[in-house]
C-alpha cells in the first residue's frame, strides 16, 4: 500500500467557514440563543417558573 507524500495534509474548507480564532459579536450569539430559549420556555411552561424566580430575586433584593 502506497503512502501519499504530497499535499501537506491540508483540507479545503467549506465556503463561508471561519477560523476558530474569529470572534463573533456577543449580539449575534444573543440573537441566536434568545429565540431558542424563549421557544423552550413556551413549550415547557417555563413562564411560571421564570415569574416565580423573578419574584424570589426581587424579595431578596428588597430585604
Amino acid at each position: 500500500m502506497a503512502t501519499q507524500l504530497s499535499g501537506g495534509g491540508r483540507r479545503r474548507r467549506p465556503f463561508g467557514w471561519q477560523s476558530p480564532s474569529a470572534d463573533r459579536h456577543p449580539a449575534v450569539a444573543l440573537a441566536i440563543a434568545l429565540p431558542c430559549a424563549v421557544l423552550l420556555m413556551v413549550l415547557f411552561g417555563g413562564w411560571e417558573q421564570l415569574a416565580t424566580q423573578a419574584k424570589a430575586v426581587a424579595d431578596l433584593i428588597g430585604r
